[in-house]
């Protein structure tokens, strides 16, 4: 994921050569869009500090959406004229960083602000379980497979599957239930998962899990993101 695609904005408007200042609240924002775009660019690079946060690239691009769209209609300025400020900010953003004695904590002490700003205007969706991740895992796994084949995403999301299929078990272990009764419960949680995956694509809806958390259940205990929000 490029920086520039969290800041792609979907609507056009005209040029106007007269314009008014951004306000406070409107230079905030496109700070915090800016900020967003810088972290989530260094998640998708693995940047061990960045995954401390939440997944940000779905949510900080639909917030840089309708941040452009709400400048756009407020001040008048066109599609353009607001992508070129949030790259000036992502870039201002940059250097600022760069020069500060501890950029991490410049980076946290931002983010805290932004993060209350990006839940907000666009609410994080609900944490799956284990046992819903298992099977929103092993449904993917089968949708790929049937489209692909063994294809190099079909194998790796039949790994996810089969390691939260693994850790669902030993919890449901833990909790004193047999082999028997796990069964049943991870086999009504992908039936229940895909009767649901259904009627959502048939009136046009997301999933309105978190699906991103899956894979944050599915990595090594020792790397997986602190940062629970």
């Amino acid at each position: 994921m490029k920086i520039l695609a969290l800041l792609t904005l979907a609507l056009t408007q005209p040029a106007n050569s007269q314009l008014e200042p951004l306000s406070t609240d409107q230079q905030q924002a496109l700070t915090c869009v800016a900020v967003l775009a810088i972290v989530a660019s260094e998640q998708e690079r693995g940047v061990t500090t960045a995954l401390d946060y939440p997944l940000l690239a779905e949510r900080g691009a639909t917030y840089a959406g309708l941040v452009g769209q709400r400048i756009m209609e407020d001040s008048g300025r066109s599609k353009e004229q607001v992508r070129d400020a949030m790259i000036a900010a992502v870039a201002e953003r940059q250097a600022l960083a760069q020069q500060a004695a501890d950029p991490d904590e410049t980076v946290g002490d931002e983010m805290a602000g932004c993060l209350a700003l990006l839940d907000a205007a666009v609410p994080p969706k609900p944490k799956p379980d284990l046992t819903q991740c298992a099977g929103m895992l092993q449904l993917a796994y089968e949708e790929v497979y049937n489209r692909e084949g063994l294809s190099k995403t079909a194998q790796d999301l039949k790994t996810l599957a089969t390691v939260l299929d693994s850790r669902a078990r030993d919890k449901m272990r833990a909790e004193g239930l047999s082999g028997q009764e796990s069964d049943i419960m991870l086999t009504r949680s992908r039936e229940a998962m895909l009767a649901d995956a259904r009627e959502r694509e048939s009136s046009g809806q997301g999933s309105n899990l978190d699906f991103e958390h899956c894979f944050t259940l599915a990595a090594p205990e020792d790397k997986q993101r602190k940062y629970e929000h």
